[in-house]
């Protein structure tokens, strides 16, 4: 087998997939005390003859519900690498790898063990070491260890003293090394013959009909060639195996490939272009249908998690400034049942839509190794000073201090405002719900770690759609219609008093700014920009009343552009130093802490997090529990995702998360942590120290 090739590029949309777990996972904390996948390296003889050729293994452990990867892992995965540092005169050939499993994870094709495995290796020893010389063999080995939720790369020192000798072999050696020769595919004797037709691969493997299949699987070890997850067809036709599957990638010329024939036995065949025979009598497969069944019942179970959490997320503060205009354009409607209908659809799209943009980009981000998760827009200062601007913009349109179209228009501009204001409301409303969406879709949003794109996108949509439902329903249901109050000179105090909420949004929106930029000297720049913004619109508005002096306007408006110009570069190149109740969080630090044999408490927060926010301030840095805190020696580390930060991303993707909060406690001596609710009280975190 040509073990180089699992670092080759993989193309197609499940490569992306994959290349997404890698760039989340890439520097994830690997758990030296407690590694998912336990790795050993043992030596057939302990005295290899200098001449001579040994074998050295690999022994792999899976904890339960974990499992590893064949040379080629599928859509999502890869086989194991290993940096080694021989001594002169000691050849080590790749691994070779035993007969793989399949395993369907949401779409996805895996070529994984789940059991106990071993990977062995020849180990040649030149004729010229001499006698007694020492042969220790090390080397820093990497794997991915991953469940039906979570991929964690590990990697471990692994070495095996060895010293120039006789080469002789014990006999319990002997007996183990070739059980586990036992279960690596032999070598097809033959070559067997590969050809495309359309979108389709045929093979044909030369096996005498007295070879018996059960459960034959075909897992391709050359790169860009099959679709791992498409069905594949088993057929005889004479002494030929004709397998048919669907194609994906452009590999052309010699490929190589592993052919299973029951649970334990398989073959490494190595095919060449040529014309294969047509298919013959069909032969029973095994179906991973079970596997399917239980994935798309996951994937079910986050959709519906993912609807329920955007419907009640319409209760969160961070949503209520905009159910206030959403109320302000639905009382408008006065009760007519088209015009409700249509604002009721044009929320529900642009809620849905903009969920949607959300999560397709983070999915790309992520596919591009960038370390990102749910309500990234909020980590960056200027998409914060972009929402600054425009909750600036919706005050003072509410305010009445100048007019739009969506807003206040006349009744010529109506159908076409409710609709378009609809929209725009709604992908408003989901934009800025984002931070608030982690403590009610945090398994639901986590789900979307592991799904292929076209599982995970619905996720997001089911958001979306969620945030809407209260709107469609008064839309369509006129017995709620109907409860709504008639049109009348009320609406332009409603109006003004909606102002307020919106302000208080922006007074946020602002404080979290100043958060991110550090302090008051960071902030002259955004400041310039959100008065002259301000004053540009309300000159605007002075214009729409008949005011003549146009040049203010445009005074205003280049003063604009140079300070959101300004704030912008400061933006991109400020890096924000936290400051919060707690030790900052890093693996390091984590690690430290737990060699303490005292409880420690980590939590994620983010300044753009209301509940976070509230969580602190009601639990976390309540007296009570900083008192309980000292006096059990609890230590407590703080991860600050504000404005983004890898090694956080990825230990939240690490805990089935991909959002904040998350809150871990760690009892005294403990490698795993309990993960605490996401709505914390004080009683609770009290009792949590006192445990011990």
């Amino acid at each position: 087998m040509n073990f180089g090739r699992q670092d080759s590029a993989i193309r197609g949309w499940r490569a992306a997939i994959a290349l997404m777990i890698l760039a989340l996972f890439a520097v994830a904390p690997a758990r030296a005390q407690m590694p998912n996948i336990t790795a050993q390296l043992v030596a057939e003889t302990q005295t290899p003859a200098p001449g001579s050729t040994t074998s050295i293994a690999l022994t792999m452990d899976p904890a339960k519900g974990w499992h590893g990867y064949w040379v080629n892992g599928g859509d999502a995965g890869f086989g194991l690498s290993v940096e080694w540092n021989a001594p002169e005169g000691v050849h080590i050939a790749p691994f070779q790898y035993p007969v793989p499993e399949p395993l369907i994870l949401f779409g996805m094709m895996n070529h994984v063990y789940e059991h106990p495995y071993a990977l062995l290796a020849d180990v040649r020893v030149d004729k010229s070491v001499a006698p007694g010389t020492d042969l220790t063999v090390s080397g820093i080995a990497n794997w991915l260890a991953c469940t039906d939720k979570v991929c964690v790369p590990e990697k471990a020192v692994i070495s095996v003293k060895l010293v120039a000798g006789n080469g002789a072999i014990a006999a319990a050696e002997r007996e183990r090394f070739d059980a586990w020769r036992a279960r690596l595919p032999q070598p097809l004797g033959q070559p067997g013959r590969w050809e495309r037709r359309g979108d389709m691969l045929r093979f044909a493997v030369p096996l005498p009909k007295s070879m018996s299949l059960t459960t034959p699987h075909l897992f391709a070890e050359t790169q860009n060639l099959v679709d791992y997850a498409a069905p594949q067809s088993f057929s005889r036709n004479g002494d030929d195996i004709i397998i048919e599957t669907k194609a994906k990638g452009e590999a052309a010329g010699m490929v190589a490939a592993l052919l299973k024939l029951d649970a334990a036995r398989g073959l490494s065949v190595r095919f060449e272009p040529g014309a294969v025979p047509a298919p013959g009598e069909r032969i029973a497969t095994g179906t991973a249908s079970g596997a399917s069944a239980f994935d798309m019942a996951l994937f079910w179970t986050a959709l519906g998690g993912a609807i329920v959490g955007g419907l009640i997320l319409n209760l969160m503060p961070c949503v209520f400034p905009i159910l206030s205009l959403k109320a302000l354009s639905l009382a408008r409607s006065g009760g007519e049942p088209r015009a409700a209908k249509v604002e009721g659809l044009a929320y529900t799209a642009g809620a849905v839509i903009t969920a949607l943009l959300l999560g397709g980009l983070l999915l790309g981000l992520r596919a591009a190794g960038e370390q990102v998760g749910w309500a990234f827009q909020l980590q960056h200062p200027l998409s914060v000073l972009i929402l600054l601007l425009l909750a600036v913009a919706i005050t003072l349109n509410l305010a009445g201090t100048y007019e739009l179209p969506s807003f206040g228009g006349g009744a010529k501009l109506s159908e076409k405002g409710g609709a378009t204001g609809g929209f725009w409301t709604g992908a408003l409303a989901a934009f800025v719900a984002t931070p608030c969406s982690g403590p009610l879709l945090g398994a639901a949003l986590g789900a979307t770690l592991v799904l292929p794109a076209w599982a995970a996108l619905p996720i997001f949509g089911g958001l979306g759609l969620g945030l809407a439902l209260p709107f469609l329903a008064i839309a369509f249901l006129p017995a709620l219609r109907n409860r709504l109050p008639k049109p009348g000179p009320w609406m332009a105090k409603f109006r003004r008093w909606m102002a307020v909420p919106m302000a208080l949004t922006a007074l946020a929106l602002g404080w979290l700014l100043w958060r991110q930029l550090g302090g008051a000297a960071m902030l002259a720049y955004p400041a310039i920009a959100t008065i002259m913004a301000a004053l540009f619109l309300w000159h605007y508005g002075a214009i729409q009343r008949g005011d003549r002096r146009h040049w203010v306007l445009g005074a205003a408006g280049l003063l604009f552009v140079g300070s959101f110009a300004g704030a912008a570069a400061e933006s991109l190149t400020f890096e924000r130093q936290a400051s919060l109740w707690g030790s900052t969080f890093s693996p390091e630090a984590l690690a430290k802490a737990q060699t303490t044999g005292q409880p420690v408490f980590v939590y994620f927060t983010a300044d753009w997090c209301l509940s976070c926010k509230a969580n602190e301030a009601g639990a976390i840095n309540r007296e009570a529990v900083q008192k309980a805190f000292d006096k059990a020696g609890v230590v407590t580390l703080v991860g600050d995702w504000t404005n983004g930060d890898p090694v956080i991303t990825r230990t939240l993707a690490e805990h089935g998360r991909n959002s904040v909060p998350l809150y871990l406690w760690y009892a005294p001596g403990a490698a795993k942590p309990e993960i605490l609710p996401q709505i914390l009280t004080p009683g609770m975190l009290v009792e949590k120290a006192k445990e011990r």
